[in-house]
């Protein structure tokens, strides 16, 4: 086997870990926090929301911090320390003593992740040209699995075994991807990329700015979006449902419909973008996804919210991959590490506004609005992305082309 395609293979299953660690404490969180001592309702909402939101702002901080110590030391060795950090911390979380220790130690496992921005850099950097679509739709699919079943299965394991041995369980698979990692793992790593550059100075050698920008920006609306409808599903839902029975499988299942059509296109679409251009496919698939979600505002049972969302993420599985190529083609190898830091901030920061973004909107103005509004807010990056991303390199790719003509 090829060393790029078992680099990717490990990779994937320690992104999705680290993704099912991320996620799976949602279902088991206000659970745990009165196991802890809070027996108050809203003062169990409110712990949940500070112990499940802290973790992906604290991330956001520190992304760009470890992209850094990625080009200066080494991919491998963040994988290293991302997956054994998280392996310690969230075992250590099943033993806490109180809820701030485990706000604490969510705020920590923030600190320490790291792990999905190594992979990301390790692969862009080491997939040769014509497979680096494909092989960064493939690792998107890793996150999108593990936030897809990461609930189910803190969900499963807490029913089945405890509350504490979700952490535990979730510990022993990080520690799994720790060791796969230092196994089987392999980097072609240059010494001449370890000088430290300010942010400052990185930013003077990024070579295509404006479309750096656009593409973060890009990144995180796109996550915004996505996650916008979270707090809101299950709401949604129950207004459609005339069975209150089920509300809960039916929302579970409108929620996965999204996730398991993204696992199965993202592949697909990145191989595309290799053939026609990542910047035709994030353009095609932002309006595609803006325009799906606006029907979503007007259906009248779930089964049609369900096919809705499950065409919504046929579409935006072109979205993660072909921004993952465009800023690799245009970062030079030595930044990629900080760039892509850059990159997985915004989508963490994504994560949390589309949550809040979401909950604001359907408290003022309701649930439909969230989807229309949503919509709205890709399209209009749609005409962004093709004013400053779209038209730049297809002049680009022209202008090459006709170059080689002549010659």
């Amino acid at each position: 086997m090829q060393i790029w395609k078992r680099n990717l293979l490990v990779c994937w299953f320690g992104m999705f870990v680290t993704s099912v660690g991320m996620s799976q404490l949602a279902p088991v969180l206000p659970l745990y926090i009165k196991q802890l001592g809070v027996h108050n309702s809203a003062s169990i909402d409110q712990f949940s929301g500070m112990a499940f939101g802290i973790t992906y702002i604290i991330s956001a901080i520190f992304s760009p911090i470890w992209g850094r110590a990625a080009d200066k030391f080494g991919r491998k060795p963040m994988l290293l320390r991302a997956s054994l950090g998280m392996a310690i911390v969230i075992g250590w979380m099943g033993f806490a003593h109180n809820v701030y220790e485990l706000i604490g130690l969510r705020a920590l496992q923030g600190v320490i992740t790291g792990y999905g921005t190594a992979c990301t850099t390790l692969i862009a950097t080491q997939t040769d040209h014509e497979h680096a679509g494909w092989a960064l739709g493939t690792l998107s699919t890793a996150n999108i699995a593990g936030s897809l079943l990461g609930p189910l299965i803190g969900g499963f394991i807490e029913d089945h075994f405890g509350l504490q041995n979700v952490f535990l369980m979730t510990g022993a698979l990080l520690l799994i991807a720790f060791v796969a990692t230092a196994l089987f793992v392999q980097e072609v790593f240059s010494r001449q990329n370890r000088e430290a550059l300010s942010s400052k100075e990185v930013w003077n050698i990024v070579p295509e700015k404006s479309l750096t920008i656009t593409l973060l920006v890009t990144f995180f609306i796109l996550t915004l979006a996505m996650y916008s409808v979270e707090p809101v599903i299950t709401v949604y839902v129950a207004e459609l449902s005339k069975n209150a029975d089920h509300i809960a499988l039916l929302a579970g299942m409108v929620f996965s419909a999204s996730g398991l059509a993204n696992i199965i296109a993202a592949p697909r679409l990145g191989r595309l973008s290799d053939q026609i251009g990542a910047q035709k496919v994030i353009l095609g698939a932002l309006i595609v996804a803006g325009l799906i979600f606006i029907p979503q505002a007007f259906v009248h049972h779930p089964w049609q919210l369900m096919i809705l969302r499950f065409l919504l993420g046929l579409a935006a599985a072109g979205l993660t991959p072909s921004v993952n190529t465009l800023v690799k083609r245009i970062t030079p190898d030595s930044l990629t590490g900080r760039v892509f830091g850059f990159s997985m901030a915004a989508g963490y920061l994504g994560v949390f506004g589309g949550s809040v973004f979401g909950g604001q909107v359907a408290a003022h103005l309701g649930v439909r609005y969230v989807f229309l509004m949503t919509g709205a807010l890709l399209l209009i990056n749609a005409l962004w992305v093709y004013v400053k991303v779209y038209k730049k390199l297809n002049l680009q790719q022209e202008t090459i082309y006709m170059k080689s003509k002549i010659l």
